[in-house]
């Protein structure tokens, strides 16, 4: 009698899966529990300055937010069991009966994958553009405008990715045992690059931007760069309230490609004073080296995320033990990256730990250059008109939050500027 091989590295991956799942899930209720709690009180260092309307709507915000990513995440969950559980061979058996083998097959058999996904997605998208984000007062975005994002996105994802993993498949096969050094070497450059061409070519093609014009602004901002010693290739405005009334800012190249970008939203409901410590907070980043150290960090995490790529790739029991009968480097590449989700949730909480770090940094750096108090105002200011809550579950916050909460921001603020008021000696 022929013995039945149990798969045990799939068994094992569909409990990980779910497990992960289950403390999403789990944390997620707490957020939503603790936000529901406190949404009748504002905190009482923030009485004075938050109306208990706009703490309200921040926690029905962030409650909707909440419940909405749940189902994503079961989505998320349901999709990955449908592709482990048979949708990858019966996806690449339709493409097989009538492509040849090759790495074009791969390819189309990659790409078939993200489509999907991006499709069986694409309903909660909606649903948060247009119900969630216009029932809080947020979304400027036309259906038209929407599909037209999403069209332009998936073309650049196309030409970008396309030819990338024709390149990544090539070297799998030439190259075979070190082939994952070769592709890391790739990425690496891809990596150093994709800020400049996202600068110059793409995001151009969703938004306008065009110089800072205000005068007062621009020389404050500007004698903040020459006091700091920094040097941006340009001060941009960016017409974000085309598609939200959210307000942001960002610092994004390298190098004399480096600009400063400031939504139109943000300049319309902030004082020159709020928006030149939001300024230095993203000089801060860059004083303290957080892009850079962000950049090697990711590299090491790719170095040794493709090297396990490299062995499990040549192992002939990896395809099998997910139940594929056929043999194709896209196959296993897929399987690996299917595997590595179960090492993301640790990984982000790392991330995630130095990201509130830095932002700590990046605060006193603003603190000392542009004062705590427009600081601790820009913060309220963007708190408020993103309706992002002031109590968050700490247990959540720790997992999820790449910044820390506002309340928690403002406090830092506050100690060290009482800290730097103190006499010496």
């Amino acid at each position: 009698m022929e013995s039945v091989r149990v798969p045990v590295l799939l068994i094992a991956f569909i409990i990980g899966t779910i497990a992960w799942t289950g403390v999403s899930v789990w944390l997620s209720a707490r957020q939503i529990a603790h936000v529901r709690q406190h949404r009748d009180r504002v905190p009482a260092d923030f009485a004075d300055s938050v109306p208990l309307e706009d703490h309200r709507k921040a926690a029905d915000y962030t409650v909707a937010r909440e419940r909405l990513a749940g189902i994503g995440t079961l989505v998320d969950l349901g999709v990955t069991l449908g592709w482990v559980l048979g949708g990858i061979s019966l996806l690449y058996g339709a493409l097989a009966a009538w492509m040849p083998a090759s790495l074009g097959r791969g390819v189309a058999f990659v790409v078939a994958m993200a489509a999907i996904g991006a499709l069986l997605h694409l309903p909660l998208t909606l649903y948060e553009t247009f119900a969630i984000e216009h029932r809080f007062g947020f979304n400027r975005t036309t259906l038209r405008t929407f599909i037209a994002d999403r069209f332009k996105g998936w073309v650049i994802a196309l030409v970008i990715q396309v030819p990338l993993l024709f390149a990544c498949l090539w070297v799998m096969r030439s190259f075979s045992g070190l082939w994952w050094l070769w592709t890391w070497l790739g990425l690496l450059g891809v990596m150093v690059a994709a800020p400049t061409v996202y600068v110059r070519l793409i995001a151009p093609l969703f938004n306008r931007f065009a110089p800072l014009e205000n005068p007062s602004l621009r020389a404050r901002i500007e004698n903040l760069l020459a006091r700091c010693g920094f040097r941006a290739s340009g001060l941009f405005t960016m017409d974000a309230s085309r598609r939200s009334s959210h307000g942001n800012a960002y610092f994004i190249g390298f190098g004399r490609t480096k600009r400063i970008v400031l939504f139109d939203t943000l300049l319309d409901r902030s004082t020159d004073a709020e928006v030149e410590a939001i300024v230095a907070h993203e000089l801060g980043h860059f004083h303290h080296h957080h892009v850079l150290f962000g950049l090697l960090r990711s590299a090491v995490i790719t170095f040794a995320g493709l090297a396990a790529f490299g062995w499990l790739c040549k192992q002939d029991w990896l395809l099998p033990s997910f139940g594929i009968p056929w043999r194709d480097d896209a196959l296993a590449l897929v399987v690996c990256f299917f595997l590595a989700s179960l090492v993301g949730p640790p990984l982000t909480l790392a991330g995630n730990w130095l990201s509130r770090r830095n932002e700590f940094q990046a605060d006193d750096y603003a603190r000392k250059h542009a004062g705590a108090a427009p600081m601790i105002s820009a913060l309220l200011k963007l708190s408020r008109d993103n309706a992002s809550t002031l109590t968050p579950d700490p247990l959540y916050t720790l997992v999820h939050y790449s910044h820390p909460p506002v309340p928690l921001r403002v406090q830092h603020l506050r100690e060290g500027q009482d800290a730097a008021l103190e006499p010496v000696g």
